[in-house]
């Protein structure tokens, strides 16, 4: 049986590998890399290394090559090929190449998710289940580390703004998330969907949170989206940018991410990092 990673360089793509390895041997472990150089130098040795890029479907027939399952990790948005294009580019080679099972990492609850930051895992999915393979659909919800300049800002004594309200966000550590990857593509009889993600809770408790791990004080406070717009503006970010980041803290205040899933310490086989413990983590790193 091979397994094979792709974006096998990326933080989330390395810890899923090393986890891959303790339930595989490492000549049946393939890492699917953009820069073979870098993969050399962060991925453990014994594995066999394939370059291929997602905008290069015939790399990625190449390297899918004797494949039979796939952890297939997003790529990020904003390239200057699609992410539609870059994922049909993967499916499409799979299928090719005869790979039996893929596990894609998605957004949560995909399937009644209606934010821009959704479409591109809605239209994967979708061409996923035509493509005849067997598959599970990760459902990731949100990452802890995404809130980096809040834990920070928290961390520094200072106050910080936010426009999701009362929105409730399913935190888990990324790592959490890797390894659950890792361990879907061992299982024998995997399901085809996982909400992964934490408790949800809100912004007001993720401060609260940090308040209890550094004693500081400050306010996390809710504020319109046009002022959370413009204190972005002021901070220095462009207009594009900020209207992405307002476009993500309305998808949490409709409560995309509030996905109420015990799925992720389900498959880990253990309760996630409690919230306290997680945000010391990311601030110790």
């Amino acid at each position: 049986m091979k397994y094979a990673i792709s974006a096998a360089t990326g933080h989330f793509g390395q810890i899923a590998i090393r986890e891959l390895l303790k339930e595989v041997s490492a000549s049946d472990a393939i890492a699917i890399v953009r820069n073979v150089d870098k993969a050399k130098k962060v991925l453990p040795e014994g594995i066999e290394i394939r370059q291929a890029d997602y905008t290069d479907k015939g790399a990625l027939i190449k390297a899918l090559t004797g494949v039979d399952k796939l952890l297939f990790i997003s790529s990020v948005p904003g390239g200057d090929v699609s992410r539609e294009t870059q994922h049909q580019n993967v499916v499409e080679a799979a299928k090719e190449d005869g790979v039996e099972y893929l596990a894609y990492t998605s957004f949560a609850d995909a399937d009644n998710a209606k934010s821009a930051l959704s479409s591109d895992h809605k239209f994967t999915e979708k061409i996923i289940k035509e493509s005849g393979m067997k598959y599970s659909f990760l459902r990731n919800a949100w990452y802890l580390e995404n809130e980096m300049s809040y834990l920070k800002a928290g961390a520094a004594g200072e106050d910080a703004v936010y426009a999701a309200g009362d929105g409730k966000i399913g935190f888990a550590l990324e790592r959490e998330y890797a390894v659950g990857a890792a361990k879907v593509m061992t299982l024998d009889s995997a399901k085809n969907v996982y909400e992964f993600g934490g408790k949800p809770v809100t912004y007001a408790e993720l401060g609260q949170a940090v308040k209890e791990v550094t004693g500081k004080q400050f306010e996390f406070k809710s504020v319109s989206d046009a002022e959370y717009r413009q204190n972005l503006i002021d901070s220095g970010f462009d207009e594009m940018t900020a209207d992405i980041f307002v476009g993500m803290q309305d998808m949490m205040r409709d409560g995309e991410l509030d996905v109420a899933s015990t799925d992720l310490p389900d498959v880990l086989g253990h309760e996630l990092t409690p919230l306290t413990d997680a945000v010391k983590e990311v601030l110790n790193r």
